[in-house]
């Protein structure tokens, strides 16, 4: 039943209630007890169907006790008690409702967000097709407001992202005819054309959507062991009300012990707060396949990165600029820049991103020439200029640096770095030194991890073992290992495994190298990146933001809402076992019993909710 439905049976047997007390206050007994018996009655219909159902699924619930308690006033001839239970019943089932709507907003919005329809071209009109139509090659388009039905590229000159809702990011994004966008951000500014990349069951949003739809269904391990607990609790509230019963041959105690254990707290407090934390998770671009990964996370022993793309930025950049001649490093850098602009190779994109980024001014360069994978020679504002390999531009007529120009320190063969060599009217005249960088936020991951009670933090790639050594030094990690095919990595993650004392395990990568590894972890966590989909198919989570350091965010999430979760059972659990005491002693008569349980059951929702804060 959804929150209206349940709100309204709350509140027809709240009316049924005080219409049998004003009967009895006007002096109209009869009429009041016929209304709380139909009070009860209407309740006891839908609830016998539930345990029904529940019983032959071989789920022993709560409810029972309710069925119980009702049954037990009614016999009893309690009628208010028992009315006031159904109205507590179907209250708390209302309140419940409200509160897993809460706790799963962030889910719903990624699920509300999805979009099924999609404008695509044809011929020279747009005609209105399901978002499933849509296959790679498709020019869409995509109107101001509207959610980017599938992954692919701009091809309009310009647009104005909002992936507030997806990455967290507060701010719009402007990209620019080419640039890559991703399914489920949004338009916000005019309308443009998207050329798909991909259908739309393989697109990025879809594997959210497809992650957020597992971790509502899933029912997480606590949660199972939490029923569990149920069923021994059952016997037990039988037992007690049997027992004083029996000691002092009032039956109404049986039924005010009946009364003060429905429904049971631990029922309440262990999904709420996990969907809590699953939604906690959601608003910070954390996307958990389930409760099951959030606990996994909360108990984390070992966390295993990947490198390239995980712990660095997987793309080179420009580390240094070393001039020879004692000319400005960002004048070398934006002629190299300017002369890069016609040449495809990896390295002269990331030199010319590094120069815009830089703020320095680009000229288009003239007359070029490009031997592929050696460099490309070209005339920039009236300069001869030259980029590449050091020999390339010696056969190109540049000559050598004179005398002391090269710096001693400038050293080729440092771990994961690599020379660009720059040419300027007829001389070398300096170089830049390129690098993958590890990510600005990666610096504290590993500490951060460690304080919230992670035993190892290793690294695991297929680099080389001195790149991945300076990159694990930066990063601060406590073991490397480095050189490892995708078949190696999955023997590093089974060997960790295999120590109990270092499990669970945590394996974090992006590529598709990765996917196997995260799929025999514990708990699987991919970055959003170009291959997203076939990674996150593979994984437990996706960090939908291009940031890290949100592993760490995921770790402290998880053990705060574990932590809120055994705090509201064990509270629960033993406010309503005192209750009982006091019951089976005669010293708590039903009404009182079915009020003071719902108070019990009000704060173990609030404090279970506590997980959705900061």
């Amino acid at each position: 039943m959804g929150l209206r439905v349940r709100t309204l049976a709350a509140a027809v047997a709240l009316l049924g209630t005080l219409a049998g007390g004003v009967c009895h206050l006007a002096g109209a007994p009869a009429a009041g007890d016929a209304l709380w018996v139909a009070t009860i009655a209407g309740t006891l219909v839908p609830v016998t169907w539930s345990v029904a159902r529940s019983l032959a699924h071989g789920d022993v619930g709560v409810d029972v006790i309710a069925l119980l308690a009702m049954v037990a006033a009614l016999v009893g001839d309690e009628l208010l008690a028992g009315a006031v239970v159904a109205v507590m019943l179907l209250g708390g089932n209302a309140l419940e409702a409200y509160a897993a709507g809460r706790a799963e907003r962030e889910l719903t919005a990624l699920l509300r967000r999805a979009p099924r329809i999609a404008h695509r071209r044809s011929d020279r009109t747009w005609e209105e097709v399901p978002v499933e139509a849509v296959v790679p090659g498709d020019v869409v388009l995509v109107r101001g407001g509207e959610v980017v039905p599938v992954d692919g590229t701009l091809a309009s000159e310009r647009a104005a992202i909002d992936a507030s809702a997806v990455t967290g990011e507060p701010l719009p994004v402007e990209l620019r005819r080419g640039e890559p966008l991703r399914s489920g951000v949004a338009n916000a500014g005019e309308a443009f054309e998207l050329r798909a990349t991909r259908a739309a069951a393989d697109s990025a949003y879809a594997a959210l959507v497809a992650l957020v739809a597992a971790a509502r269904a899933e029912r997480p391990p606590f949660t199972r062991l939490a029923d569990r607990y149920a069923a021994i609790f059952l016997p037990l509230t039988l037992l007690v009300a049997g027992g004083a019963w029996a000691a002092s041959g009032d039956f109404v105690r049986a039924v005010a012990v009946l009364v003060v254990a429905t429904p049971c707290p631990l029922i309440l407090a262990a999904p709420i707060a996990l969907v809590s934390g699953l939604s906690r998770c959601a608003g910070e671009g954390i996307v958990l396949k389930g409760g099951s990964a959030l606990e996994g996370l909360a108990a984390a022993r070992t966390v295993l990165f990947d490198k390239t793309g995980t712990l660095t930025l997987g793309r080179p950049a420009v580390e240094l600029v070393v001039p020879f001649d004692g000319a400005p490093g960002d004048e070398l850098l934006r002629l190299a820049a300017s002369a890069e602009q016609l040449s495809a190779h990896v390295l002269a994109e990331a030199i010319v991103h590094d120069a815009q980024a830089r703020g320095l001014a680009l000229q288009a360069p003239a007359g070029a020439h490009e031997d592929a994978g050696d460099g490309i020679e070209a005339t920039v504002g009236g300069h001869r200029v030259g980029v590449g390999g050091e020999r390339w531009l010696h056969a190109r007529g540049f000559a050598p640096a004179g005398g002391d120009a090269r710096p001693p320190a400038l050293d080729g063969a440092a771990p994961g770095r690599a020379l660009v060599h720059v040419g300027v009217d007829g001389r070398v005249a300096g170089a830049l030194v390129m690098a993958d960088r590890l990510r600005p936020d990666a610096a504290r991951l590993a500490a951060e991890l460690r304080d919230a009670g992670v035993r190892q933090v290793a690294m695991v790639t297929g680099d080389r073992d001195a790149v991945a050594r300076a990159i694990a030094e930066q990063a601060g990690v406590d073991r490397v290992y480095a050189e490892r095919t995708p078949e190696q990595k999955l023997a590093v993650v089974r060997a960790v495994r295999a120590r109990p004392e270092l499990r669970p395990v945590v394996m974090v990568g992006d590529g598709v190298n990765d996917a196997p590894a995260l799929a025999l972890a514990d708990v699987g966590v991919a970055i959003a990146g170009e291959s997203e989909t076939v990674s996150s198919e593979a994984a437990d989570a996706v960090i939908t933001v291009d940031r890290v350091d949100r592993v760490a965010a995921a770790v402290r999430i998880g053990r705060r809402t574990l932590r809120i979760a055994r705090q509201s059972v064990v509270a629960g659990m033993a406010l309503s076992l005192a209750a009982m005491g006091f019951a089976a002693a005669g010293r708590l008569p039903p009404v009182a019993g079915a009020l003071l349980q719902e108070g019990i059951d009000v704060a173990v929702i609030l404090n279970a909710l506590r997980a959705l804060r900061p």
